[in-house]
């Protein structure tokens, strides 16, 4: 079985008509933004027989998305088997694209920013503040990115990130679900 690319319009137009609209994002990005009525269900939690309670048939339709279109594409297969018995949809570009379109989302700016965007922004915050640091005030300052560089060289090497562990313990990403 194959999976189906379709573009907003498509989706929107199959939505709610024996399909089921699935988030594969993490929680933390649905809270902040989401297409109206689809379910967040994160890659890691989607194998085969989860949507056992929906009791779908083959005449269902499960349209999964994620931000860009990148992740549902790697995953193809992944969820095509949790699919099953249903067909399988990817909404070409993700959320991205159901934005471009002009449909809407349901956004909730008091939610934090994804933790891969606070690691870039306090990773990018860093090596900017040693940068100029070292430059105006004293060489010693360049060891801070260069800290940084390396952090961010292990962090890409075995797939822990401390910053990332640091930041997710901070008060502004506690949130009951």
């Amino acid at each position: 079985m194959s999976v189906r690319v379709v573009t907003p319009e498509e989706a929107r137009a199959l939505s709610g008509r024996h399909a089921i609209v699935i988030d594969i994002r993490g929680h933390e990005e649905w809270r902040r933004e989401h297409i109206p009525g689809a379910r967040a269900l994160p890659l890691d939690k989607i194998k085969p027989g989860c949507f056992h309670e929906e009791a779908l048939s083959q005449t269902d339709t499960v349209i999964f998305h994620c931000q860009s279109g990148m992740r549902t594409e790697k995953s193809k297969d992944q969820l095509i088997a949790s699919a099953y018995p249903a067909s399988a949809a990817i909404i070409e570009g993700g959320i991205n694209s159901w934005k471009k379109a002009g449909y809407p989302v349901v956004t909730d700016r008091r939610q934090p920013l994804p933790l891969m965007r606070q690691v870039q922004i306090t990773a990018g915050g860093l090596a900017l503040a040693g940068t100029v640091a070292g430059a105006a005030l004293n060489s010693v300052f360049y060891i801070i990115p260069g800290f940084v560089g390396a952090g961010l060289m292990f962090a890409g090497i075995t797939g822990w990130c401390g910053m990332a562990k640091l930041l997710a313990v901070m008060p502004w990403n506690k949130s009951e679900m």
